[in-house]
């Protein structure tokens, strides 16, 4: 799978990315398992055409004792195999690791 990783974090920073990820609204059935959205000007033309039977679209980041990883394999949330989950574009992988980086600053965690 590829994936980006940060780590190191300390035991305090991982329960602060743990609530506010839950807090987002982000969490999923898994523990430490999380879906950030997609949104919808980034999905590609596959993801577009399937929106509304397999939509809708997520990365996934988990978190462990000291790391936080986000997945470059955009999901669907109806269903598990199809041809519009696939590895990320340039453009999602990008946004989404923006994404990351930014949130942590935000909330005070030094990436």
């Amino acid at each position: 799978m590829r994936s980006y990783q940060i780590d190191e974090f300390t035991p305090e920073q991982m329960e602060t990315i743990n609530a506010r990820l839950t807090g987002k609204g982000y969490a999923s059935s898994i523990p430490q398992l999380f879906q950030i959205p997609l949104p919808d000007e980034l999905m590609g033309p596959e993801q577009t055409a399937h929106a509304a039977s397999c939509g809708p679209f997520y990365m996934a980041v988990e978190t462990g004792k000291d790391w936080l990883r986000l997945e470059f394999l955009v999901r669907a949330r109806q269903i598990l195999r199809c041809s519009c989950v696939a590895y990320a574009t340039k453009k999602q992988r990008d946004f989404m690791m923006d994404y990351i980086d930014s949130t942590l600053r935000e909330w005070d965690i030094p990436v």
